[in-house]
């Protein structure tokens, strides 16, 4: 199998997300002050966060809530969870963090060298990332990583979400990719591989956590690095 189009998910598969997230919050947590606040444990507080966004990410994906509402929610609900029910903190909190998150650089392990070496060997390379329009391209500049990618789709842009049909199908219209020659890379089973899956197309499970997939991915890669193994 001959593939042309590669298109590649962004957060958790390539910019690491939790470490940057992590870095995002810490810094948060130290400038508003949030021991003073009754917030005595960063750990726990990270760990709230997280639960919290994961949730509300998932109801944002199904319809169920607005993007405004996810970004300064996550914030409420973990203040709530330590008995602080200020409002204007969470959506300032929502604010702040959405200013710095994107300029943060951790990627995963071999992300530069991978890319440089899949455009070495001519693949076209795109991504397909459920973010936002403006904190996706700009996560990429300061990540410095940008140049790499010819079309970069994000369910703002195309307006769809991952895992359905029609972000894929808006990408490869965008792309001039056929479907044929495409495969999606990505961290996530329900949204990048089920989603590939949905579009007709093949898979690359990139399994940094080392999770057993419910379902078999046509290919599965436990770092970057094993991709020159496939390409």
């Amino acid at each position: 199998m001959q593939y042309k189009h590669l298109f590649f998910d962004l957060d958790h598969t390539l910019w690491d997300f939790e470490a940057n997230s992590r870095q995002t919050l810490q810094e948060l947590y130290d400038t508003l002050s949030l021991k003073e606040k009754g917030i005595s444990d960063f750990e726990q507080f990270y760990r709230r966060y997280i639960v919290h966004n994961d949730k509300l990410w998932e109801r944002y994906r199904n319809g169920f809530i607005k993007v405004d509402e996810l970004r300064w929610k996550r914030m409420w609900l973990t203040l709530l969870d330590f008995k602080i029910g200020n409002e204007p903190l969470a959506r300032e909190m929502g604010t702040l963090f959405l200013d710095a998150l994107p300029t943060r650089k951790i990627l995963f392990p071999h992300t530069v060298e991978i890319l440089r070496y899949l455009t070495d060997k001519g693949y076209q390379l795109h991504m397909i990332t459920n973010g936002f329009q403006k904190t996706q391209h700009s996560k990429l500049q300061n990540a410095g990583i940008s140049g790499y990618f010819r079309e970069v789709i994000t369910s703002e842009g195309s307006n769809s979400l991952k895992p359905h049909k029609e972000i894929f199908d808006y990408a490869f219209q965008k792309a001039g990719a056929d479907p044929a020659e495409s495969i999606m890379l990505g961290d996530s089973i329900e949204v990048d591989i089920q989603g590939a899956i949905n579009a007709g197309i093949d898979q690359v499970y990139v399994n940094h956590l080392g999770v057993e997939p419910a379902i078999r991915p046509t290919y599965t890669v436990s770092s970057l690095k094993e991709l020159e193994k496939i390409f």
